[in-house]
């Protein structure tokens, strides 16, 4: 592949290109600035490839996700979320032994540290899941030591991984005064995240199918999405070499923002109130086409994907499964098929491409399961999981790794002197 050239205040420089897998092509800019003294200006990285990655392959064009090669439909269709977090981890799918084990142990690492458990009553009883799961799991780097020992990893990974969904179910618990159960190690990992969320101690819930089948679905479309802001925070964190568990942390914080991981509570929170105003649906379609309104329609279009998002297409068949299975009649669900009418059919979000996203379906979903709106982003971060720590072991494997540390086009004051040429003394 020829090299591209930059030509810039006279000068001409070679910047090489190279091609992944799928023949993206990129160009290597390490050495501009060494070379030229110029960097890019690139806000949000939009344009920026941080790094070369085995994980996860998107084509936003044409409505692709692939995981470690595998497209995401036989994915949902066919395996489940331990499964596939063990795919994204080690980056093949596991035999059938290998899985066993697996399973087994993250069955085993269901069971957190008591005194992590105490820690949950200095938390406030109206905390959000998420910044406790963020705390907990920070935390976790004290509780479980050496976890710069290479030997130590797949413990770590595992602890993780399975420690997460029980900090997430207890704080849930928690803010609700209901009696934490212990995780069952003969259930599968779904199954395991249900029981601790809505077992009790009284009586022996049992895990319907549909409901542990949608929530091996709703994890394994979350599971990984390339270098989103969590991930890419997760990799920044990581770059430093610290730990895995501050790292993920890290990643967790990244997720809990509106504009992240707390999409689908917001499409939930847009469905309320339009419902609240007399479910007329089409009065807030009117006004997400006024470019002088502030109302905007959550869960439509994506950044990514600018056909359709794949993953929605898989989880509006479980939404109807679902409700289906729970004989739910939800006036929320009314208001949202109303929306996605509009949306698939109306010349204006056609021509934008403003369709219904997998956070428009999820948090209908998870509603009718029964978790409140504040669960949403923490289960969001227990389906990330995988992803993040894939991404974290990758990174310190990477020969071309070196600590994240982005340029900036300084736009402040030139050199000033002092008031008065005086230094104030203490």
């Amino acid at each position: 592949m020829e090299n591209a050239k930059l030509q810039l205040n006279g000068k001409t420089y070679d910047l090489p290109a190279f091609a992944g897998s799928e023949n993206e092509v990129a160009l290597d800019i390490s050495k501009l600035r060494a070379q030229s003294g110029a960097i890019t200006y690139d806000p949000g990285y939009g344009n920026t490839g941080s790094c070369k990655s085995a994980i996860t392959f998107i084509d936003g064009d044409l409505g692709i996700l692939r995981y470690r090669g595998y497209p995401i439909e036989q994915l949902a269709e066919h395996s489940t979320f331990s499964e596939t977090a063990y795919l994204l981890i080690y980056g093949e799918l596991p035999n059938k032994e290998t899985l066993r084990r697996f399973r087994e142990d993250l069955a085993h690492s269901s069971f957190i540290h008591e005194k992590m458990v105490r820690l949950l009553d200095h938390f406030p009883l109206n905390a959000h899941p998420m910044g406790v799961l963020a705390s907990l799991v920070a935390a976790m780097a004290t509780f479980y030591p050496n976890h710069g020992d290479e030997d130590q990893m797949d413990t770590h990974v595992r602890r993780l991984l399975g420690g997460v969904k029980t900090i997430a179910a207890y704080s849930y618990k928690q803010s609700i005064g209901a009696p934490f159960v212990y995780p069952k190690r003969d259930l599968g990992y779904c199954a395991n995240l249900l029981w601790l969320l809505f077992g009790t101690p009284a009586e022996d819930y049992v895990v319907s199918p549909i409901l542990d089948r949608a929530m091996n679905t709703l994890l394994i479309l979350h599971a990984d999405h390339e270098q989103n802001c969590s991930t890419s925070t997760v990799r920044m964190a990581g770059s430093s070499q610290a730990d895995i568990y501050s790292s993920v942390s890290a990643g967790i914080g990244a997720l809990s923002g509106p504009l992240h991981g707390r999409a689908n509570q917001e499409v939930i929170e847009m469905l309320e109130m339009i419902q609240a105003d007399g479910g007329n649906y089409k009065k807030y379609v009117d006004l997400a086409k006024k470019k002088d309104s502030n109302f905007r329609l959550m869960g439509f279009g994506h950044r990514v994907y600018k056909n359709f998002d794949p993953r929605a297409k898989i989880i509006k068949k479980t939404a109807d499964e679902v409700l289906t299975a729970l004989g739910v009649r939800d006036p929320l669900l009314e208001v949202a098929k109303g929306l996605e009418e509009v949306a698939l059919h109306d010349d204006f979000f056609i021509e934008r491409k403003l369709y219904p996203n997998v956070d428009f379906y999820s948090g209908i979903i998870y509603r009718a399961m029964g978790f409140p709106v504040n669960m949403f982003t923490a289960l969001f971060a227990i389906g990330r999981m995988p992803g993040w720590i894939a991404h974290w072991m990758e990174m310190r494997k990477d020969p071309d790794g070196r600590i994240h540390r982005p340029r900036q086009i300084y736009t402040g004051p030139t050199e000033r002197a002092y008031p008065n040429g005086k230094t104030p003394r203490a």
